[in-house]
């Protein structure tokens, strides 16, 4: 297991949203680039991208930000956010995005991203959001009328590389994370899950961990590392100890 410090981007900026709603956005630093930097100097081996802009737009938005990020570190750098086409995947790949990330287009036309992961192999991941249970889409704003576990299911024949699943009642309000949401999606699908959404002390970070049984390989943690209920160093010493078992 491993945690992956987020950026989220909107207007350029390195955010935080608070449930996903876009009027809700602390800006935490003008410059991505340095962020990243700054979360590689203190041991993280991925960066989690976001861009929010994209992913109301349906089209990349922060294009010239996201290049900033992945020219300035050396580790791989995953990105969710507008990706709506083979041709977006691949210009993203051009420039050193690791894995792309889909949402929206997931839900709705899965045959179409069958063939992207097919076409991309090992760098296609599904982003699966969820508010009670139900998955949103188009930035988290409609609502596409499933569960979270029958559209992870739609992928076990063509399995992505991972589905980062998020609960969105949960992101960025610092309340702790859906423990028991995420085991239950986790146990249901054989495609490794990443968390994302609520972690906000190491006391949950070690709830989490012990999620790593029902498959959960990663924790995406942005609000409470930008505000310092978490360091970034002590959560990876987490999971270290843990993995080291």
């Amino acid at each position: 297991m491993i945690i992956i410090p987020a950026i989220d981007l909107k207007d350029g900026k390195c955010v935080s949203l608070r449930q996903g709603r876009m009027d809700s956005s602390t800006i935490f630093n003008d410059d991505p680039a340095a962020q990243a930097r700054l979360w590689e100097d203190m041991g993280a081996s991925k960066i989690h991208v976001v861009d929010l802009d994209g992913s109301t737009k349906g089209k990349p938005i922060n294009l010239n930000r996201i290049k900033e990020i992945v020219h300035a570190v050396q580790i791989p750098v995953q990105l969710g956010g507008g990706i709506r086409s083979s041709e977006v995947i691949r210009a993203y790949l051009d420039i050193g995005i690791n894995t792309a990330i889909l949402g929206t287009v997931a839900a709705r036309e899965p045959d179409k991203v069958k063939d992207f992961i097919s076409e991309f192999p090992g760098q296609i991941a599904i982003g699966i959001d969820a508010r009670s249970g139900t998955v949103a889409v188009e930035g988290w704003i409609e609502s596409a009328g499933m569960k979270a576990t029958d559209l992870a299911a739609q992928y076990e024949d063509c399995p992505p590389a991972s589905f980062v699943y998020t609960d969105i009642d949960r992101d960025g309000m610092m309340h702790g994370p859906n423990i028991e949401a995420t085991e239950d999606f986790a146990r249901n699908t054989a495609v490794p899950v990443i968390l994302s959404g609520g972690v906000t002390t190491p006391a949950d970070i070690k709830e989490v961990v012990a999620l790593e049984e029902s498959g959960v390989v990663g924790i995406i943690i942005g609000r409470a590392l930008y505000e310092g209920t978490i360091d970034l160093r002590e959560a990876i010493a987490i999971v270290g100890s843990r993995n080291a078992r």
